[in-house]
């Protein structure tokens, strides 16, 4: 775990070291960036969903193939009824303007969460963009919505029992590769790299079977003010860290 600076990479030292396959970001300090600009809290959000812009751009730029974003989560539901009502029309927005720009820049676009909390016109929306983005592969960016890992992992255990009970799945033959098929995250790669902004340390119930050999990088900046130098900060100290996925040093 390691706080990284805003400083750019070497192009040179770096150019020889691959990229992540897949960055991870927890997007998080959209509140205190409202508050401290006297701003209601929607405006951090606001400013928030045009950081994730900056960052698909940056994921493409670098060569990352595969980037997660936590969203929303299924805590957030919990927050007042005005700001979820806020966080929800700013994801209807999202939905029906920006989707056709993430098409054309070749970025597929999917969902990991319990859409089913959602109104019916966003899941249709859900849906609409998984489908129009399907055959795209610049960028495979995967929004976790209405998402908590430990939900995740007891639907998946849940799922893996019914397929025994009902004689489609031998349990003694299942193993962590086969546990993962039931994962809502089925068929994208672990993280390499989870980022998590405005200085916080901890996963908030993100990712956490997938996350056990991430590399974590947190920074210390507000994700509204998240930009290009900043991931650029993350990658070049990604670059510098020796993973051994728990073996020895040869």
């Amino acid at each position: 775990m390691s706080h990284a600076t805003a400083v750019l990479p070497d192009p040179v030292a770096d150019a020889l070291v691959a990229p992540p396959r897949h960055v991870a970001i927890i997007m998080d300090g959209n509140g205190r960036w409202a508050a401290s600009r006297h701003l209601p809290r929607v405006a951090g959000h606001r400013e928030g969903a045009r950081a994730v812009k900056r960052a698909v751009s940056a994921a493409i730029r670098h060569g990352v193939k595969w980037l997660t974003i936590y969203a929303f989560s299924s805590e957030n539901w919990r927050r007042p009824a005005v700001e979820v009502l806020d966080l929800t029309g700013l994801l209807r927005q999202y939905l029906r303007t920006e989707i056709a720009e993430l098409a054309a820049n070749g970025v597929r676009i999917r969902f990991i969460g319990d859409r089913d909390r959602f109104d019916t016109d966003i899941r249709q929306d859900l849906a609409q963009a998984e489908h129009a983005t399907a055959g795209n592969t610049r960028l495979n960016l995967t929004v976790a919505l209405s998402y908590g890992a430990r939900a995740e992992i007891l639907a998946a255990a849940r799922a893996m029992c019914e397929a025994i009970g009902e004689g489609r799945l031998d349990p003694d033959t299942v193993t962590e590769q086969g546990f993962t098929r039931f994962l809502s995250t089925d068929g994208i790669p672990d993280p390499d790299l989870i980022i998590r902004t405005s200085g916080e340390q901890r996963l908030s119930n993100f990712l956490l079977w997938q996350a056990a050999y991430a590399e974590l990088a947190f920074l210390d900046v507000l994700w509204p003010d998240f930009g290009e130098e900043h991931f650029a900060a993350a990658m070049a100290d990604f670059s510098r860290r020796e993973r051994r996925f728990g073996a020895r040093p040869g």
